[in-house]
């Protein structure tokens, strides 16, 4: 293996929860309405220090999409996937984007603020369908 070259980035920016390697910056972020398994996610239009698994064809919630998953060039921990190609007309944008599992990174500030988000978001789904308002 030879060495390996990190890119460090400044200002805002999310890293891997286990190594804390610099993955994107928070001005790249295109949307913060995507779900995983593990909850909330956010579309990046660019991530630096990652490696990319094999090309498989997944079916997602918005139609099928061909994807690889993106692994910490740091640790090898997974922390999201991109997407290689939308089947669907409306989904084309998506590609070539990146998805950060809340999750799996750092936030902005050092802390685990995307992962409590995320968190914070997924008890409040389960609250409104466990406990509905009183109309």
């Amino acid at each position: 293996m030879g060495r390996l070259f990190v890119v460090s980035l400044e200002g805002k920016f999310y890293s891997c929860k286990h190594c804390k390697t610099h993955i994107a910056l928070y001005d790249d972020i295109v949307s913060k309405s995507f779900y995983c398994r593990h909850g909330k996610a956010y579309l990046f239009s660019k991530v630096v220090n990652v490696t990319v698994g094999e090309k498989e064809d997944r079916m997602m919630r918005t139609g099928m999409h061909t994807v690889v998953d993106i692994f910490c060039v740091g640790c090898g921990s997974i922390v999201g996937w991109k997407y290689e190609t939308a089947h669907e007309k409306a989904e084309k944008y998506k590609e070539g984007k990146s998805v950060l599992e809340c999750f799996k990174v750092l936030g902005p500030d050092g802390s685990r603020s995307a992962a409590i988000e995320s968190d914070a978001s997924l008890l409040k789904c389960l609250a409104n369908l466990l406990l509905p308002e009183k109309r």
